[in-house]
C-alpha cells in the first residue's frame, strides 16, 4: 500500500498518509480539510545490505570526479 505526501491548501500543513484504495480521501490531520494537493516525492527503496549505485538519484550534486572515495570529495585531499 503506497504512502503519499500531501499539502493542505487551507493551512499549508504537509503530511504523509497511507492510501489503501482509490476510494480513500486524504484529509489534513491538522485542520481536517479535504482540500489537499498530492506532492511529488522521491520513492523509498528497500536495500538488501549490498551497496548499489543502481538506485542513485540522477542530476544529484557531485562532489569529486567519480565513484568510490572520489564521489565523497575526499580524493582532492590525498
Amino acid at each position: 500500500m503506497p504512502i503519499y505526501e500531501y499539502r493542505c491548501e487551507p493551512c499549508e500543513h504537509t503530511f504523509e498518509t497511507l492510501v489503501r484504495n482509490s476510494g480513500d480521501v486524504a484529509h489534513c490531520p491538522e485542520c481536517g480539510s479535504v482540500e489537499v494537493a498530492k506532492q511529488f516525492s522521491v520513492p523509498a527503496a528497500a536495500q538488501n545490505g549490498q551497496a548499489s549505485n543502481a538506485l542513485a538519484v540522477r542530476n544529484a550534486p557531485s562532489y569529486g570526479c567519480g565513484g568510490g572515495p572520489c564521489g565523497s570529495g575526499m580524493c582532492s585531499m590525498e
